[in-house]
């Protein structure tokens, strides 16, 4: 039986979906109205320490927020700049909408070669403030729209994101944007 997270996902599993959207505070709103996602924790501005951009340093910038419905993970993106990053790339190329899908990993760095085996291609790559540092991968494959988002499954992310979980239990509607926890 696979190892849980404090929110009911699976380590190695899906625990995530992403969106890059224009407007942040209109997307929680759309997410929140129809499709029961609440409350959000939103992170104004997030330009983290030594991200990597298809191999060069990136200095994007942008707003993340993140939301339940049920067990998953919304998380929503705009890009606060015009600086090259993963997010400004899916806009440009196929407009706002799906970003990603993230995987809850023990060990990124162990989980890395594997994809790469398989014919991925490491795009991004940041630390983080719950410990480690996220990859994200990209398919090769037209069947594998968006990317793969390895996320540390450290004791600190999962407390963090089982805090917001707990927070979506009941939750019917009071401070429906939060402050990023």
């Amino acid at each position: 039986m696979a190892r849980m997270l404090g929110f009911g996902q699976p380590f190695g599993g899906v625990m995530q979906t992403a969106f890059v959207v224009e407007d942040i505070r209109a997307s929680i709103a759309h997410f929140q109205k129809d499709c029961a996602a609440g409350p959000f924790f939103l992170l104004d501005h997030f330009l983290g320490p030594d991200q990597v951009y298809r191999g060069d340093q990136s200095t994007a910038d942008v707003a993340i927020a993140m939301g339940f419905i049920g067990h998953m993970q919304v998380e929503l993106i705009q890009p606060l700049d015009c600086n090259p990053s993963v997010y400004r790339e899916t806009i440009e190329k196929r407009g706002y909408g799906f970003h990603h899908f993230g995987v809850a990993c023990e060990d990124v760095e162990a989980e890395l070669p594997g994809y790469l085996a398989r014919g991925y291609a490491l795009a991004f790559k940041a630390a983080v403030p719950t410990g480690g540092s996220v990859a994200y991968l990209e398919s090769s494959s037209q069947t594998a729209p968006g990317f793969i988002e390895l996320i540390p499954a450290t004791p600190g992310m999962d407390s963090h994101f089982t805090a917001m979980w707990q927070a979506s239990q009941g939750w019917g509607g009071a401070d429906p944007i939060r402050p990023f926890i």
